[in-house]
């Protein structure tokens, strides 16, 4: 597990020993717990290699993918889906036991009170979070500053986890990291060791690299993924009307994903999208400018905020959409210290 932190008297943040973070359940249960059911280690081991570390993951697949799984038959697949099914409870709650199951839910600051407020307390785990906008709008800006918000302790508005960093158009600084690290008087040499990045090329190897963060974030506490941005490989990988069907189908695949993973490792997702213009938008519309990836990305997002720029750097954040948040706005801006509230 990964050192945690703790702030000491003078308010710097201090790493903690993982022996000492053991106040915090696993959300999941391992795959690994297949075999006190009678299911194969042979047979568990080939749902490893698939990219399924929990059984909480395993009911989030049809038995016609598992089936098509190399050494799984039919009937291995239903022994093990009965069994994993005795470890979960996956019908029916009341609400009341939903609400329960909803304190589970961290809210990770954004370094932005403002923006935090408008959020009903920050960026929320078991859940995509989308921010769309033109170019420095702050997207990725904000993806810098969650980056070390994330690992702060949760009593500091942090998620106490690692973080994920899927980045398809270069734009990740390490460097950026540092200054953002001493604003929130932390170590910014921990704080870089518990980021894993990934670049990705192809919309086949973005998906590909969320089927092997299954198996780190079963091992270690992650809470925070980020996709910067989702929809970038996409239009490139897919051209003209004749492919857009199939860019939508893989799109509505990867985003399927994503979703799992947020529920199943209760970690936070969030992730950046591109704007195209909207030429039916109409003369009568200041900004005719929409979120690109149609009705698969505004299903499949949670929370959708929209971002424009303000007076030099400050930057407008308003919920697009979301299901327990009224619409409303906060500008903060962009400071050598990552998200900060806007100055006067």
């Amino acid at each position: 597990m990964a050192p945690s932190r703790h702030a000491d008297e003078g308010g710097q943040l201090q790493l903690m020993e993982p022996d000492r973070v053991e106040d915090e359940e696993e959300c999941f249960e391992s795959i690994d717990k297949l075999i006190s059911q009678g299911i194969n280690a042979g047979d568990v081991k080939k749902l490893q290699d698939a990219g399924i570390y929990t059984c909480n993951g395993l009911m989030m697949h049809t038995k016609k993918s598992l089936t098509g799984i190399k050494g799984l038959s039919e009937a291995k697949v239903d022994k093990i889906c009965e069994a994993a099914e005795k470890l979960l409870s996956q019908g029916f709650m009341t609400g009341s036991d939903l609400l329960l199951k909803r304190k589970s839910v961290v809210r990770i600051t954004t370094g932005s009170q403002a923006l935090d407020e408008l959020l009903g307390g920050g960026i929320e785990t078991l859940c995509i979070t989308e921010a769309f906008g033109e170019f420095r709008s702050g997207k990725t800006q904000l993806a810098h500053t969650l980056c070390v918000s994330t690992q702060l302790p949760i009593d500091m508005h942090g998620g106490n986890g690692k973080v994920a960093y899927i980045d398809t158009e270069g734009t990740f600084r390490p460097e950026r990291i540092v200054p953002i690290a001493e604003r929130f008087g932390m170590d910014a040499n921990a704080v870089l060791d518990n980021i894993i990045y990934a670049r990705a090329y192809t919309y086949e190897h973005q998906y590909n690299l969320l089927l092997g963060l299954a198996a780190k974030m079963a091992e270690e506490p992650f809470r925070l993924l980020i996709v910067d941005s989702v929809i970038a490989l996409f239009r490139v990988d897919f051209s003209g009307r004749g492919e857009l069907a199939e860019r939508q189908q893989k799109l509505a695949q990867m985003l399927s994903r994503l979703t799992k993973i947020a529920e199943e490792f209760n970690v936070a997702v969030y992730i950046t999208n591109q704007v195209i213009a909207d030429p039916g938008g109409g003369m009568f519309i200041t900004d005719p400018k929409k979120p690109a990836g149609g009705h698969v990305l505004a299903h499949a997002a949670t929370i959708r905020l929209m971002l424009r720029k303000g007076k030099g750097e400050q930057r407008v954040c308003k919920i697009f959409d979301a299901p327990n948040l009224p619409e409303g706005e906060a500008v903060f801006q962009v400071t050598s210290g990552g998200i900060m509230d806007a100055k006067d």
